[in-house]
């Protein structure tokens, strides 16, 4: 069967599965009882091709705007010519034209607008509509932009303030949403419960088996009147409604559960300004007017205008397609909602929101397209495919044997040509049998019950603070074998503060106000000068004043230390801020692992600053800061004491910066790259970081669960080892490399090293890339990354599951990943992996219970029909057994919460098959026993339990049905461990398992006693039911004995 399985549904993928393969399990798939119910939580192709040609149109529609606002003049010209070239006059006139195109083309400048204010929008106050900023931006039209006046007229015609922002007057706000719209996009309407129902009823096997009830009402009520005609036509319509409200009722929940997890996903904030305070704002509070700040990793929230800012580079691949970066900046202001900033920061004019904007309605029709569907939903798809094809088989082949002992009775008897009313219900009910033979052996619930398991571990993973993005995370994690994690954030709290400083080569500790006020007075003015413009102007956070008047640091955690340490030596960052003038900034990124700013002093004399990892900044330094403070010559000694300091700093597990100045020479522009060398060495700071509690614990577990943590950091070697010992993942044996050593390496070098690497140091984003690639490829591991910045996409993106950091996570970071880790904490990785392993082998408990079902009901009814021409399972019956193993077997075994034995297994890994050798091996021990029972009962019955009189037969056929249902009552007990003896340890914990054991054994009671009419029962003896009762629990010693066999774990 895996094999089959491989080969025809095995093209899916946990991440970036192709169309063709979506698409090619499905064209395999047969014997589907309810379409709309098994393909729900599949992806729309369709939605998805619309999706891609919407990308498409937009890539040229931009390519053709910018094309057309620039020829858009000249082609008018040029027609004017061609029709009048025959007059003098004219040419002349057109030559004017001409060269008034030329000189417009060439100096942006454009003829008056004609464009027309609403009244609507005049009398509001405002002087631009909705309308108009959609064509200008989405338009990227620059003769409508200037037209207007420019951005600054623009933000002017929107009552916005480009330093303030927007007035928050709740009035003033309620008019700018009326007339503006709000940033929302339109979403699929949540179904309601009746919608699920209606689904539900759209099972093929339900429909014929309601026809059936149909035809047995009006035969049976013609022949034996009412009400004892309609009996067993009553009982199939009772039997069908419950079916259908239980399926409804579990899907509802589970739809329920999704769009929970949806609102979840959608939290997502920017920086705005507002009545002049720098706030936090969700993306869905934004208005045209509003001011954003947008930095490296950022999604731009809305349409908009470049007002401020330095090296914007956008990424507009999820709008357009196109990967190429575009830069943005006054000469192409134009930002478009759901791109991405590449690089670079800028503050924004918001123009134009929600479903007005390019990106509100393309994500309409993806929302429409949904998630890809599981691995491991294909895979059951294709078991659901091969039972439910020898169920058809075993279900015409019973029909056939069936009405042919029918038809050899009523030759025998010498009535083949006299039929009755009774023959016709006979027939009928043969008919109905086989029908229902395909309801039980299609397995429409395997698919489903994946579906409900991730939902159930994806709501309570939320509860542990991880946010899942895609369902088949969630299974794949728990197939992982190695966790490549971030130190900072993730391994520490990310608490960061400034404890030790080397400025003007004396170490000092200023952990606390009277070392900073020590080491501020020590300090000659001229240094603090200096070291104040580098703290507060070299920066990518900001010191802001919050409504309350308190004071707010902005920024990361590395950038809030530097400030904090900065403002406690007695500097003022407005200040410093004011007396001089941003020329050019270079933000900090990972590659580079440096920051740049150049600034124009009060003097007009331009000065560079840098500061970033220690070693590399130290290397592009020629001088340094003495004691006196005066600028000289690096010596060999010098730069061996600030080496030493550097090291002694990272020994003791702080993480190192830089810092350093260079006087710029007149000329400088703001297209000219900062330079890289010949700098002047202020000094070095070290920051304390400190390990987050439970981190040991959590690598120790890993380590006992078979999965490798690898720490993969920026930061100096030295800080990464000491870290990496104090958390248990660097180990005697255990190789800690740099990024730059680990590049040289040659392939075959590669093979060999890294199984051992559990520490890389300064890595770049590539490094992380390569490592995550040959783990996968080379080494057949299932891997985990954890990334916060937006050069770790790439990682995210190649690994099996991308974990993003939720608090210091970038909305590139987060796009990415398949799981957000909204506290940033190692332990809650290992939360995931935990609940991975147990949707896994809860699924795989659901498929084994189920499956043994399979097997007896088709096995039973099947030779039953051949050797005595009976079924003793009626199609009411077998519908209360599809139900028990179906929904409710699916809600018991696949939402059993994860135990922590689950880490002492080894992984599943790359290569495991998903039905187990262990499994079979219970599935056709539990299967044979029952089988033996139903055989013996069906023979022997009668003499067993003493049953005697006209009634006999339908006695004996209640108590066969009645152990049947107990036999899987206790299977179901069993079913929850696979290979563990002792499967009632936690069982009270598990509500719903209780909940629908009770039930169904409740219900079973009530169907036996007192619906036997409908149910073709009669009411049983205490003696008879307790013998039923025993009869199924003797299947769990036996359960445990087949556990004893040996088998081999694929």
């Amino acid at each position: 069967m895996e094999s089959y399985l491989q080969e025809n549904f095995g093209g899916v993928r946990a991440k970036h599965s192709s169309d063709e393969a979506l698409a090619r399990w499905r064209k395999v798939v047969g014997v589907v009882k309810n379409p709309k119910r098994r393909f729900r939580f599949t992806a729309n192709l369709d939605k998805r091709s619309e999706a891609t040609k919407m990308k498409k149109s937009n890539h040229t529609a931009t390519q053709q705007n910018i094309k057309s606002s620039c020829f858009l003049r000249l082609k008018e010209i040029v027609k004017l010519q061609l029709k009048n070239k025959s007059k003098v006059q004219e040419k002349l006139r057109v030559a004017v034209l001409v060269s008034k195109a030329a000189l417009q083309f060439i100096h942006g400048i454009t003829p008056s607008s004609e464009y027309e204010v609403p009244a609507d929008v005049k009398a509001a106050g405002f002087g631009v509509c909705a309308e108009e900023l959609s064509s200008i931006v989405e338009g990227h039209d620059l003769k409508k932009l200037k037209s207007h006046g420019g951005v600054a007229s623009l933000a002017s015609k929107l009552c916005t303030s480009e330093s303030d922002g927007l007035a928050t007057s709740a009035n003033k706000l309620a008019t700018r949403r009326e007339l503006f719209g709000v940033n929302k996009f339109a979403e699929a309407e949540s179904r309601g419960f009746w919608v699920f129902v209606w689904e539900a009823l759209q099972d093929m096997t339900l429909m014929i088996l309601a026809a059936c009830a149909f035809v047995s009402l009006i035969v049976g009520i013609a022949t034996e009147g009412w009400p004892k005609g309609a009996h067993d036509g009553l009982g199939i319509v009772a039997s069908i409604l419950l079916v259908v409200l239980v399926t409804a009722s579990s899907d509802y929940r589970q739809s329920l559960q999704f769009k929970d997890l949806d609102k979840e996903k959608k939290k997502i904030t920017v920086q705005v300004t507002r009545s002049g305070y720098r706030q936090k704002l969700s993306i869905y509070d934004l208005l045209a007017g509003d001011i954003v700040h947008l930095c490296i990793g950022d999604q731009v929230p809305a349409d908009g205008l470049f007002l401020s800012g330095f090296s914007l580079l956008i990424n507009e691949s999820s709008l357009t397609g196109e990967s190429e970066p575009v830069a943005v900046n006054a000469e192409n202001p134009f930002l478009l909602s759901g791109t991405k900033v590449q690089d670079g920061s800028c503050k924004m004019l918001v123009t134009t929101v929600g479903m007005r904007t390019q990106w509100g309605k393309l994500m309409a029709t993806l929302s429409e397209g949904g998630d890809d569907e599981t691995p491991l939903q294909v895979k059951l798809n294709g078991v659901a495919t091969i039972i439910g094809k020898i169920g058809l088989v075993f279900a015409v082949i019973t029909f056939a044997v069936l009405t042919e002992s029918l038809f050899r009775r009523k030759i025998n008897d010498g009535t083949y040509l006299s039929w009755t009313g009774d023959d016709a219900l006979e027939l009928l009910e043969f008919f109905a049998i086989a029908v229902t033979i395909v309801v039980v052996a299609v397995p429409e619930g395997l698919p489903l019950a994946v579906t409900l398991s991730l939902a159930f571990a994806m709501k309570k993973m939320m509860n542990d603070k991880a946010l899942v993005r895609h369902l088949a995370a969630c299974e794949t994690m728990g197939s992982a074998t190695s966790i490549c994690s971030d130190k900072t954030g993730t391994l520490t709290t990310n608490h960061m503060t400034v404890v030790k400083a080397c400025i003007c080569g004396k170490i000092k500790e200023v952990d606390g106000a009277s070392d900073t006020n020590s080491l501020f007075s020590e300090l000659p003015e001229s240094v603090m000068t200096i070291l104040s413009q580098s703290i507060f102007n070299n920066t990518g956070g900001d010191v802001v004043f919050n409504q309350d008047g308190k004071r707010e640091i902005l920024g990361t955690p590395t950038e809030t230390a530097i400030l904090e340490f900065g403002l406690s030596l007695g500097g003022d960052f407005s200040a410093v801020r004011k007396e001089s003038t941003l020329v050019k900034v270079e933000p900090f990124n990972s590659a580079k692992k440096r920051m740049g700013v150049v600034i124009q002093l009060p003097g007009g004399a331009l000065r560079a600053h840098c500061k970033g990892a220690s070693e590399i900044i130290l290397a592009s330094c020629s001088k340094y800061l003495n004691e006196e403070g005066n600028v000289v010559p690096l010596d060999e000694a010098t730069i061996d004491h600030l080496k030493a300091t550097i090291d002694s700093f990272a020994n003791e597990a702080l993480r190192t910066l830089c810092l350093a100045y260079m006087e710029v020479q007149d000329g400088f522009s703001a297209n000219d790259q900062i330079p890289v060398d010949g700098y002047t060495c202020i000094g070095i700071v070290g920051i304390k970081d400190p390990v987050r509690p439970g981190v040991k614990e959590s690598v120790a577990i890993c380590r006992s669960a078979g999965i490798t943590v690898r720490m993969v950091t920026g930061d100096n070697i030295n800080t990464a080892k000491a870290i990496a010992r104090e958390c248990g993942i660097l180990t005697e044996g255990g190789i800690a490399i740099e990024g730059p050593d680990f590049r040289t390496k040659s392939e075959e070098e590669l093979s060999e090293l890294i199984p051992k690497i559990q520490v890389m140091a300064r890595s770049s984003p590539l490094d992380k890339h390569t490592l995550v690639k040959h783990l996968r490829t080379k080494l057949d591991e299932v891997v985990a990354v954890t990334g916060d910045g937006t050069n770790d996409a790439p990682a995210l993106h190649e690994a099996d599951i991308g974990l993003a950091m939720g608090i210091a996570g970038t909305e590139v970071a987060k796009e990415s990943a398949d799981v957000i880790i909204l506290d940033d904490n190692f332990s809650t990785i290992v939360t995931v992996a935990k609940w991975g392993r147990s949707v896994y082998i809860n699924i795989q408990k659901f498929v084994q219970f189920q499956l043994t079902v399979n097997v007896v009901a088709l096995v039973v009814n099947f030779s039953s029909a051949c050797l005595t021409g009976s079924a003793p399972l009626t199609a009411v019956q077998l519908l209360w057994v599809n139900m028990i193993m179906d929904t409710l077997g699916a809600l018991a075994l696949a939402t059993e919460p994860p135990n922590n034995e689950l880490m002492k297994r080894t992984p599943v890994g790359r290569k495991g098959n998903f039905i187990s050798n262990i499994m079979w091996r219970n599935i056709l021990g539990q299967a044979f026993y029952q089988f033996l029972v139903i055989w013996y009962l069906q023979t022997e019955g009668k003499w067993l339990f003493g049953i005697k009189g006209d009634n006999s037969d339908l006695v004996l056929n209640t108590l066969i049905f009645n152990c049947f249902v107990f036999c899987q009552v206790f299977n179901e007990v069993s079913s929850r461990e696979m290979e563990r003896i002792n499967v009632f340890e936690g069982i009270l914990k598990n509500n719903v398992f209780v909940a629908v054991l009770s039930s169904t054994v409740i219900f079973q009671f009530i169907i036996i006693q007192f619906l036997g009419d409908f149910a073709n029962t009669t009411p049983l003896t205490l003696n008879q039911w307790i013998a039923c009762i025993f009869i199924g629990f003797i299947g769990m010693p036996i359960a445990a004995i087949v556990k004893m066999i040996p088998v081999g774990s694929t």
